[in-house]
């Protein structure tokens, strides 16, 4: 090897090396950041470089949007990317993350992980949500990759001097993200489908495992399908290894109750009937646990079915806390205020603490003025 050869590689092999895993400030001190909501059973994130307005000898404002971030697709000028989306934040590619299916904008989305990208625009952006999320920008986007496109209206933001997502409108099922820079917000709506049956899908996961040993677990599963009108079949069979020694169950107050709901949720009413008979003659069942019964009733609008349950549990248990209190309900629901009345008093001075007394206090006061207290 000649010496003008050697010095070559010896220069070469002194060269630093790139690495992603090295420890470094962000390009343009544009700072990583993420923003995570729970949607449900849905978890969705946003995971983008945040670059500000005003740099040190440059204030932007009022330059961003149609100038720094221009309308339309843009010839980026590297990697032949000829027309290319805005890459909706700053560096790496803004990252859309969702666990589950979900709708944006009305449009599906698969769960996943895509790169988010935008084509802005003076009266509407267009939301890209690309399957490539591991490039840098949008200098390597294709619009071959598209997973989705949606639409959004972009709107007046308060000020924000570093470009931010955020959630500003969260229902259970429903979630709003927005991108807020400068002055401008351009918001999109996400929906989760099928909320019920997504959690049955995981209950039914984690019973599985160490969860499906104890009765419990099951119950509250079972009851989940009814009060959401879910799978009612599959909360039958949960109720059913409830009640099953053989499972891990046990046939007490609590799992016949369940068992009796499901049955008559599969419209298998004389079965239901007969294990409502048992659970109600349980040993196990107290007055608080008749009285939940009854109240729950009341809730579902079944007025005389609520008030009998209420007799039974004074029947079982006279004079017994809360037994009064489901009476005064009872007889209220049904019409029968001068009963209501006498059994609220009654319950009144039962009273096992000043939260309580204090509650009654006023139910008993509306029953005076002849006001309804369910």
């Amino acid at each position: 090897m000649n010496a003008r050869l050697a010095l070559v590689v010896v220069l070469l092999a002194a060269a630093p090396v790139f690495s992603a895993d090295l420890p470094f400030p962000p390009s343009g001190d544009n700072q990583r950041a993420t923003v995570t909501q729970q949607i449900g059973p849905v978890t969705v994130s946003v995971n983008y470089s945040s670059p500000r307005v005003t740099l040190k000898d440059n204030d932007r404002r009022g330059k961003i949007w149609g100038q720094l971030v221009p309308y339309g697709m843009t010839d980026l000028g590297f990697n032949n990317c000829k027309s290319c989306p805005w890459r909706a934040g700053a560096n790496e590619n803004t990252i859309f993350t969702t666990s589950h299916d979900v709708k944006v904008q009305g449009q599906p989305l698969p769960a996943g992980k895509y790169g988010l990208h935008m084509i802005p625009g003076k009266e509407e952006f267009t939301v890209i949500f690309s399957r490539n999320s591991s490039s840098w920008g949008s200098f390597s986007y294709n619009p071959k990759e598209d997973q989705l496109r949606v639409t959004a209206k972009p709107q007046k933001s308060d000020y924000h001097e570093w470009l931010t997502y955020e959630f500003t409108e969260r229902e259970p099922a429903k979630a709003t993200v927005a991108l807020k820079w400068e002055d401008l917000q351009i918001p999109f709506t996400f929906t989760v489908e099928n909320e019920p049956a997504m959690y049955v899908s995981e209950m039914r996961e984690a019973l599985r495992g160490t969860t499906g040993f104890d009765w419990h677990n099951y119950v509250t599963a079972a009851n989940y399908t009814v009060e959401k009108k879910g799978d009612v079949a599959q909360g039958l069979d949960w109720a059913q290894r409830a009640t099953d020694p053989a499972m891990g169950g046990q046939p007490n107050f609590n799992t016949l109750m369940t068992l009796s709901r499901l049955q008559e949720a599969n419209g298998k009413g004389a079965e239901a009937k007969q294990t409502w008979d048992k659970a109600m003659a349980d040993p196990s069942a107290g007055p608080l646990d008749i009285h939940q019964v009854g109240r729950s009733l009341l809730t579902e609008g079944k007025k005389q079915e609520a008030l009998k349950v209420f007799q039974i549990n004074a029947q079982r248990f006279p004079d017994k806390w809360p037994v009064h209190v489901g009476l005064m309900r009872g007889y209220a629901a049904v019409g029968d205020n001068q009963k209501a009345l006498a059994e609220g008093k009654l319950a009144l001075k039962q009273a096992p603490d000043e939260a309580n007394r204090k509650n009654l206090e006023q139910m008993v006061k509306k029953l005076e003025e002849g006001k309804n207290v369910n």
